[in-house]
């Protein structure tokens, strides 16, 4: 009898430590015990982040701001003396990344864009999830990298249907322009899809910009703006009259050419505005 008592008496101790096991009792918690009983207050949960948006504006000229630059309207080129009226204007831009007031970097996530002139709003970007807070400089990627290059049918502005794509072996086309002009020949029109995304043919290129001695500020409430200029003239830099250069269909040394130019001293940064 002595036993059973002490063995009843064992394991009312042990009910009773049972139900007193302390810890965190909420599902929605990091920490979430089913074994606790008791909530004792620790339980720990996930920092929501606040965010804002940041419209990344794409101010389009010609000839370093002279003038305004747009689709079906003719230019002359000062320096080849060339008649110019663009039809199709398109480029990637992708990888977007903001630095932040303490040197580290924001990513924003699946950050491929296609800027089209032919569409009205094709010309703003709009960041969205951007961490609340104070940004310092900018960096993009003009162009397409590479694995997604690589990485079979995708959606969005990488989507195969836009027009902007030759194959799995040669990528996408990361700078569309056509249009005409009298000294082009193949019957007055001029023809460049500019891409390439490795070895020699690599016309990827990343771009920096700090803004100075402003920054950025993300609030909850309020869309900052990043400026860039954008210069289609610089297309021809190097390779001159259209009458040298009048159609790129593939990757190659024009390619590179003429994108390198484009992309090295036709986009740049200008200003912020918050």
């Amino acid at each position: 009898m002595k036993k059973i008592a002490l063995l009843v008496v064992a394991a009312g101790i042990l009910v009773f430590n049972s139900c007193k096991k302390e810890g965190c009792t909420d599902p929605e918690a990091l920490n979430y015990s089913d074994k606790a009983k008791t909530d004792n207050g620790t339980c720990q949960y996930e920092e929501v982040q606040e965010t804002g948006k940041v419209t990344l504006m794409l101010a389009h000229y010609w000839v370093n701001e002279t003038m305004d630059f747009s689709l079906n309207m003719q230019y002359v080129h000062p320096e080849t003396g060339d008649s110019l009226t663009f039809t199709t204007f398109k480029y990637f831009v992708s990888n977007i990344k903001l630095k932040k007031e303490d040197g580290t970097w924001w990513t924003q996530p699946e950050s491929y864009y296609l800027v089209n002139l032919d569409e009205a709003e094709g010309a703003q970007l709009v960041l969205s999830g951007v961490p609340v807070g104070n940004y310092t400089g900018i960096s993009y990627v003009m162009g397409v990298d590479s694995t997604r290059n690589v990485s079979g049918a995708q959606t969005g502005a990488l989507s195969t249907t836009s027009g902007m794509f030759w194959s799995w072996n040669t990528g996408y086309i990361m700078v569309k322009a056509e249009g005409t002009s009298p000294q082009a020949g193949m019957g007055g029109a001029f023809t460049y899809h500019l891409g390439g995304f490795s070895g020699n043919n690599n016309i990827v290129t990343t771009k920096t910009a700090a803004f100075g001695t402003e920054s950025l500020n993300v609030t909850t409430t309020s869309t900052g703006m990043i400026h860039l200029g954008v210069d289609p003239s610089r297309l021809f830099t190097t390779t001159g009259s259209v009458s040298n250069v009048g159609m790129v269909h593939m990757p190659g040394q024009n390619a590179v050419t003429m994108a390198t130019d484009f992309y090295n001293s036709g986009v740049s940064f200008k200003y912020i505005h918050n």
